[in-house]
């Protein structure tokens, strides 16, 4: 799923009233909170951290470049005879490693260990790889990497030399696996083998009826994968009341891109422990190319299992109650990672390592019917190249916690909670949406469809407000390219992002902002800390129009500063220029009053537009409208307006002007005066204000109108300038 609705740079100000470390990937978890991220069998070392007689590229953000689809936005780029050489990290016997190369090539690496070469190479083909998708908006060609794998036939220990070599065209290594496989498991007691009823353990034959037939005698039991590669030709149905296990996802491979596709079942369906590799080379929705699509039914389970090369690991509909989707890889898939497509209940997806997915690595779409009381825990997320690493579509009562996710690119954040709907009917974000303890590094993106970017951690409301209570904490954003926490409503439509609570944060590096409000709507943030922020604390100009107030919950530092030019977006590590002395500092900025008149309320005296107004209770003299100006400023000059169409006949307003510096203790600046508004003149006028005016919360109290029985302004406008 993908925000793709097409925006421009706004001009709507409004008011704020308030590791990677030595080439290893690791997860930083703020103090004395759970490690976020999957517990891995293997160890991730940078290609660029490695040694290399090759050229390294990166770091790069740019959407559609081989650097910026990098684990760390770096790798290595080798041509023939150059080497990279990884000191391995772990004891291991199998090497994992993620690559690319130019389109429309294929070749091998070279395995060096210990300066010897091995008999057996890495076969690398970029037939996976360069994914088009003209049908989404803002998509470039992308999706450049490709995993390969290889058992190294020895052990090797800490500190060995590991190197890779192509054998002929370029190839750009990004990142190696180390990990120690464990040996084949033994066949259940018990089971049906798929070979007991004619599969083919060579790959060379058509197993499909075989594993039918297995799973129809092993009801209630276990269906036994030996280990050997099967070819299944068309998809499995009718899965219920049996496991099917395998010999180890090293060892046991089915060589299919369409497993399960079924529309129900009774459940406790638990697979594990072997490969599921596909061939899908491009993305077409309409094509079930998933591991599962649809239902697994109730109590089911999905463990140790090795995804690659599928449209889609898990599309899932129907009854999934009580699913458990844990230490799966899923790699290079041309969408979703996992996607609980509605009705989703009970459902835990825990402990995943997922790379290079080619649109949401994890995702729940409350379509047809809500997500409820599901979670995404202690997942590793890495490269999701057209998307988001998790992305919350609607739902009740859904948990996002411990998550470690990287390098997102374009079109997507680390983190999304959405109303975003694609399609109806829909059910949007309710109950308690909770986000605790997830780490994000080098998250957020720049998005081609809105011309600006997108946060590390979003919270949308791109259909429709906010209406759930949104609790975040325990975050940790690390070298964001650009903000870390987003409020926007993605359609540009300006529906509140409210309810939420930021607690407990970490936020280092930042490139530009550590807030970047762009809707209507209210957070409140407490024990915030920034350091290394790129440019300001806060960007704060909601689109199209209206206020996002910010409450400081206490316990916030280094982020205090406010981005001063709503008309144009900070660039990473710009820094904050210098606020234009003539802007309007009333505008889009917080406004109260003692009553309104039906729609017309206080917010129309700010939003820039002459022609919408605020009107008072009527018959209900004096009336009070009150702006926040966000900061205590010398103000000069009011400029005050009614609609300037002749229909607004000429009026006398008999105003005073107050001012606080608190919000609590006002004092008069201009006494009670009659102001004359003749359309001849454009319905406005220009009150001085005395040198020396100081003050953070203006009002303006009416007692009379000769117009119309109520206090009436369709914009307050305050200057510095006389």
């Amino acid at each position: 799923m993908r925000s793709n609705r097409s925006r421009t740079v706004r001009a709507m100000p409004a008011i704020m009233v308030v590791a990677l470390a030595a080439g290893l990937l690791t997860a930083t978890a703020p103090t004395a909170h759970a490690a976020a991220g999957a517990t891995l069998p293997f160890t991730s070392v940078e290609a660029e951290s490695a040694t290399t007689t090759g050229t390294k590229i990166g770091p790069d953000y740019t959407q559609g470049t081989l650097a910026s689809e990098a684990s760390g936005r770096q790798a290595v780029r080798l041509a023939a005879g150059q080497r990279v050489e990884f000191t391995v990290p772990r004891a291991a016997n199998a090497v994992n490693v993620a690559y690319s190369v130019p389109d429309g090539q294929s070749g091998s690496l070279n395995v060096y260990v210990n300066g010897t070469k091995l008999a057996k190479t890495i076969a690398v083909t970029s037939k996976y790889s360069y994914v088009d998708t003209s049908w989404i908006p803002g998509a470039k060609t992308h999706h450049f990497y490709d995993n390969a794998r290889l058992l190294l036939g020895q052990d090797v220990q800490p500190g060995d030399k590991v190197a890779l070599e192509p054998t002929g065209s370029q190839i750009t290594v990004d990142v190696a696996d180390f990990e120690q496989v464990a040996a084949l498991a033994t066949q259940p007691a018990g089971s049906v083998s798929v070979t007991s009823k004619g599969a083919d353990p060579t790959g060379q034959g058509d197993s499909t009826q075989a594993f039918r037939d297995a799973i129809s005698a092993a009801q209630g039991g276990t269906v036994w994968i030996p280990p050997g590669e099967y070819k299944l030709t068309s998809s499995l149905n009718g899965v219920q009341n049996v496991s099917l296990q395998g010999a180890g996802s090293w060892h046991s491979v089915v060589r299919t891109s369409r497993f399960i596709d079924q529309s129900s079942s009774l459940g406790n369906v638990h697979i594990k422990d072997f490969a599921v590799i596909g061939e899908v080379t491009e993305r077409v929705d309409s094509n079930p190319d998933n591991f599962v699509n649809g239902s697994l039914g109730a109590g089911s389970s999905v463990s140790g299992m090795w995804l690659q090369h599928l449209k889609v690991g898990l599309w899932l509909m129907g009854n999934n109650d009580n699913l458990i989707v844990e230490n799966n890889r899923f790699l290079d898939m041309t969408a979703d990672g996992l996607n609980l497509n509605g009705n989703a209940r009970g459902v835990k997806v825990r402990n995943n390592f997922l790379r290079n997915q080619g649109d949401d690595a994890l995702a729940m779409w409350s379509l047809y019917a809500p997500d409820t009381n599901s979670s995404f825990e202690n997942n590793t997320i890495t490269q999701p190249n057209l998307a988001n690493g998790i992305a919350i579509y609607g739902g009740t009562d859904i948990s996002v916690k411990n998550n470690l996710i990287s390098d997102t690119n374009a079109l997507g954040s680390g983190i999304a909670i959405s109303n975003q709907k694609f399609l109806d009917p829909f059910h949007p974000l309710a109950g308690t949406i909770t986000v605790d303890g997830n780490t994000l590094v080098r998250t957020g993106a720049m998005n081609p469809n809105w011309n600006h970017p997108m946060g590390a951690l979003r919270v949308d409301s791109y259909d429709s407000a906010i209406e759930a209570q949104v609790r975040i904490t325990n975050t940790t954003i690390t070298d964001s390219p650009y903000s870390a926490f987003e409020f926007v409503s993605g359609s540009g439509r300006g529906y509140d992002a409210k309810n939420i609570t930021v607690d407990g944060a970490t936020v280092r590096n930042t490139g530009t902002v550590v807030v970047q409000a762009e809707a209507p709507g209210a957070a409140t943030m407490r024990n915030v800390t920034a350091t290394g922020v790129g440019a300001a604390g806060i960007y704060n100009c909601p689109y199209p129009s209206g206020t996002f107030t910010l409450t400081d919950g206490g316990g916030n530092s280094g982020w205090s500063s406010t981005w001063s030019d709503c008309t144009t977006w900070p660039q990473p590590g710009q820094g904050n220029p210098d606020p234009d002395p003539n802007r309007n500092l009333a505008k889009g900025r917080t406004a109260t009053a003692t009553g309104s008149q039906d729609v017309y309320t206080p917010g129309k005296a700010v939003d820039g537009d002459a022609n919408s107004y605020w009107e008072s209770a009527n018959n209900a003299f004096p009336q009070s409208l009150t702006v926040d100006l966000g900061a205590t400023e010398s103000v000069r000059r009011l400029v005050l307006k009614l609609p300037p169409s002749s229909a607004w006949g000429a009026r006398t307003q008999t105003i005073t002007v107050l001012g606080s510096t608190d919000g609590a203790n006002y004092s008069t600046v201009v006494g009670s005066t009659g102001y004359r508004f003749d359309p001849a003149t454009g319905n406005t006028v220009t009150v001085a204000l005395p040198s020396g005016t100081s003050l953070r919360h203006l009002r303006l109290t009416v007692t009379a109108n000769t117009g119309w029985p109520a206090a009436q302004f369709s914009e307050v406008e305050a200057y510095l300038t006389s």
